[in-house]
């Protein structure tokens, strides 16, 4: 079954314009995404998808495959569905342009439950909370999945709600609750993929601007699988700095 990664990278990003192509450690952050990414046994072959042509440079320039696609997409997975309508590939791999610290392992961990099971039309990661800060984060997604696996509802609420905990106690409980973190990498049946940006938003997305409620919404069997890996995406260049600083100790 082949599994193709696609890295979204856009520009003009509003929080900072023309982050994939940020310097870490002397090489822009696309570079370090792309590299990890081609790690992932699961996966044969990544493609950056991009809508502007000094990222198309700067991606040829280190020798990886890139397409310049249209300006006017609304969502990166609308990117992704133009570049999937062009290749062979039955499963398709969301990998944001932002986690150049992202293990290749997650990424494997996040496509096998497709490979092994048919009927899963698409897949996503989730991680373990344990800091109460993280768990009232409204930026931190969190996902609720039933006893099989599959996503109950994604939320920027604190959910499950622990009823009976006050604060306090639930910061004590918390790690062994199993409370879990949204990843934001996902794996598409190609199929779906092409069909996901005809439908439109949904009463539930557009409460919490969360685009994968489209999908459970529409009745899409969507897979969690758990990582023991965590990520560090860049958003900010404070983001950015800290992401060198850790990637500086990883390679110590």
């Amino acid at each position: 079954m082949k599994a193709t990664a696609i890295i979204p990278a856009r520009y003009g990003s509003t929080r900072f314009p023309g982050k994939p192509l940020a310097l870490i450690n002397g090489l822009p952050m696309i570079q370090h995404v792309y590299q990890r990414v081609a790690k992932a046994k699961m996966v044969s072959r990544v493609i950056v998808a991009t809508d502007d042509v000094r990222i198309v440079s700067v991606v040829e320039g280190f020798g990886g495959e890139v397409v310049l696609t249209r300006a006017d997409h609304p969502t990166g997975t609308d990117r992704l569905a133009e570049v999937a309508a062009s290749i062979d590939s039955e499963l398709i791999v969301n990998v944001q342009g932002d986690e150049p610290l992202i293990d290749p392992r997650m990424i494997d961990q996040a496509i096998a439950p497709l490979v092994v099971n048919r009927q899963i039309q698409m897949g996503t990661l989730a991680s373990k909370i344990d800091q109460l800060e993280d768990f009232y984060n409204p930026n931190v997604v969190k996902v609720v999945k039933s006893q099989s696996g599959l996503a109950l509802y994604f939320s920027r609420a604190p959910i499950p709600c622990p009823r009976d905990l006050n604060p306090d106690q639930l910061a004590v409980a918390l790690p062994q609750l199993g409370f879990l973190r949204h990843i934001g990498l996902y794996v598409y049946r190609r199929e779906l993929l092409l069909e996901y940006p005809s439908w439109p938003t949904t009463p539930l997305e557009n409460i919490e601007n969360l685009e994968q409620l489209r999908a459970l919404e529409r009745g899409v069997e969507l897979y969690v699988a758990e990582t023991e890996f965590s990520c560090h995406g860049v958003d900010t260049p404070a983001d950015l700095e800290r992401v060198s600083n850790l990637m500086s100790a990883e390679n110590q």
